[in-house]
């Protein structure tokens, strides 16, 4: 059973910066993409990031030049590093893989911006 697991969350100011993590307990070098959700109060999951096994990158419009994820197969880690952050930033923010035609999900980590 794969397990993935989310750190690096926390209360920051606005224009700030924080550095998520999510680790793996199975090897990441065969998944084709990992992502990075979140979720804001009363508001539905929405896609942040994507990485490709070939590190292509892709990010969601609102992020865009400020989020940047990468991964590190031999640590089986996914990182989003966040820079100016804003309020609305702020939600609980998950790691996903698709592994043969099944989802993991991270039990998330909660990030707030305050103005």
């Amino acid at each position: 059973q794969v397990q993935l697991v989310e750190s690096g969350g926390g209360l920051v100011q606005a224009g700030g910066s924080l550095s998520l993590s999510c680790v793996s307990s199975g090897s990441i070098v065969s998944i084709n993409a990992i992502n990075w959700y979140r979720q804001a109060p009363g508001k539905q999951r929405e896609l942040v990031a994507t990485i490709t096994s070939g590190g292509i990158t892709n990010h969601a419009d609102s992020v865009k030049g400020r989020f940047a994820i990468s991964r590190e197969n031999a640590k089986n880690t996914v990182y989003l590093q966040m820079n100016s952050l804003k309020p609305e930033d702020t939600g609980v923010y998950y790691c996903h893989y698709r592994l043969y035609y099944r989802d993991y999900w991270g039990q998330g980590t909660q990030v707030t911006v305050s103005s």
